[in-house]
């Protein structure tokens, strides 16, 4: 009997719709509800990166006895007198415009009273010689430049004597004065490295130096130091080029890239650049600039590079090792372990079970550091312990992905997969001992960026965002190399300028540490007094 009532239903066009209907919303609704789960995991995650503890943020439990800021503004409110209101008219005139009074302009610096000031006697040659009888000094000629001692300035005052032969009292001769790192400026060169350091070392923007030199006393335009800094860059831009060419002579680079805010997309907007960031084995770094994540910037910039390109997961890399003969991918581990951290939540059994193999690969490589091992020790040890264990890993993986409990969207699935895709680019480091396990080497080197940007916020031009790369680039290798950015400066500033262009290789930082770091070029401020 039950039988035939289900082949009747079955036949009934309106039960059969009603079926169909019902299969319908019950996919909907499975499908909304995976969507909900995946969107909750979202949220929780990124709760964690907010609120979560961490070493360097912990949250304040606040005290039950101590008003909110938000109670007291209340009780403020409720409490106070209404404002009485006063009408004031005035009468405003239209004024020329005039030129501000911080501004500097070719005559020379103003300062006050306050600012320190030292002299620089030059002796010409004329006194030393045994013409100097010769001569007679009748006056002298001062010229006046800004210098910079950490924490406080001075203004240098280079005094040079104006001399009269005796037998002709119509010749006068005075000696010139110091060439200026920026021709026609009254910089010192030890204040255009201390812009730079301070600015992008220290991350204080320009508009704050220049309020600690008022504060000092010292008289100047904004935009008379961002013509500083934009000219000492300028200078410094062939020493880049030469870096970058080093770099990519490297049998490994590493690659990445972080957003900046650069140039004027319409009234009110900035537009959205890239710096790319190209770290050699040398322990150097190029901040390649690019208005655009495309992987266009990838293949001009990597051209003519031969070795392996260690990177993230983005397409754009294995688009050019894929179209490029001599070029190998590997893969970071770290990008792969935060994918699995991210599934804690949702499966922490799984997920903890992928961080603890992730972590054994990790305390290997912690022990080859430990131990400065070459590369052929390198390469058993990896082989010997890291090996079995990235095996024991994908075999999990397997048998992970075979579960009919995971959909796609689940955050497990999503690593599982993640790292089962990129399997040959994550072994190239078992082969290779000179490949890093990871890119976290350049994410230290990057993070002078997201540091700046914090600060300074955006470029106003995208020629500004180029030559920020310039700088950062020469300034982290600095760091990387232990090397005094502040000495560094002061010494290129000078040197680029009688230093043969053939052999600009030298002035980069790792190269100038060899060759010029134990006699390094010194400011006139040496030769105060």
């Amino acid at each position: 009997m039950s039988s035939a009532v289900s082949s009747a239903q079955v036949h009934d066009p309106r039960l059969a719709q009603a079926l169909a209907e019902n299969a319908e919303l019950k996919a909907a609704n499975r499908a909304q509800r995976e969507q909900l789960q995946s969107l909750q995991q979202q949220l929780d995650w990124f709760k964690r990166q907010l609120f979560g503890q961490r070493s360097e943020r912990r949250l304040v439990e606040p005290s039950p006895d101590q008003l909110s800021l938000a109670d007291a503004l209340g009780a403020r409110s409720q409490t106070a007198e209404p404002p009485t209101r006063q009408t004031i008219t005035y009468t405003r005139g239209k004024a020329a415009k005039r030129r501000p009074d911080e501004a500097v302009n070719d005559s020379g610096l103003r300062y006050d009273e306050s600012v320190p000031v030292e002299r620089i006697e030059h002796t010409p040659a004329e006194l030393l010689g045994e013409a100097a009888d010769d001569y007679e000094v009748i006056g002298e000629r001062v010229t006046r430049r800004l210098a910079q001692r950490p924490g406080s300035y001075v203004v240098l005052e280079h005094v040079r004597p104006v001399l009269r032969r005796k037998v002709s009292e119509d010749e006068l001769i005075t000696p010139p004065a110091p060439a200026a790192v920026l021709e026609g400026t009254q910089a010192d060169v030890s204040v255009l490295a201390g812009l730079l350091v301070d600015k992008f070392c220290h991350h204080l923007p320009l508009y704050r130096q220049h309020q600690r030199m008022s504060q000092a006393g010292i008289t100047l335009s904004r935009a008379t130091l961002t013509q500083w800094v934009r000219r000492s860059i300028a200078l410094l831009a062939p020493i880049h080029e030469a870096q970058l060419r080093q770099i990519l002579r490297s049998r490994t680079l590493a690659m990445d890239e972080t957003p900046i805010r650069a140039g004027r997309s319409g009234k009110g907007r900035m537009k959205q650049a890239w710096y790319w960031p190209i770290y050699g084995e040398a322990d150097e770094v190029s901040f390649t600039y690019a208005s655009s994540r495309g992987r266009q910037h990838v293949l001009e910039t990597l051209h003519g590079f031969q070795g392996t390109l260690l990177c993230d997961g983005y397409s754009a890399y294995a688009h050019f090792a894929g179209r490029t003969d001599g070029v190998e991918l590997a893969q970071c581990w770290a990008h792969t372990r935060r994918h699995f951290e991210r599934a804690r939540d949702s499966d922490p059994e799984a997920a903890d079970r992928a961080l603890e193999l992730i972590g054994t690969l990790y305390r290997v490589e912690a022990e080859i550091r430990q131990r400065t091992l070459d590369a052929g020790q390198t390469l058993a040890l990896r082989t010997e312990r890291s090996l079995p264990v990235v095996d024991a890993f994908y075999a999990w993986c397997y048998e992970q992905r075979q579960r009919l409990d995971l959909v796609n969207s689940h955050p497990l699935s999503k690593a599982l997969k993640y790292a089962s895709e990129r399997e040959h680019a994550l072994r190239v480091f078992l082969s290779a001992p000179h490949v890093a396990i990871d890119t976290n080497h350049l994410e230290r080197a990057l993070r002078t960026i997201p540091m700046g940007r914090k600060n300074w916020l955006f470029c106003w031009t995208e020629v500004g965002a180029e030559q920020v790369g310039i700088i950062q680039s020469l300034l982290t290798t600095c760091r990387l190399h232990d090397i005094n950015p502040y000495t560094y400066l002061v010494d290129v500033l000078q040197r680029v300028a009688i230093h043969p262009a053939s052999e600009v290789e030298q002035l980069t930082p790792r190269r100038w540490k060899q060759l010029f770091a134990d006699n390094p070029l010194r400011s006139d401020l040496g030769h105060a007094r």
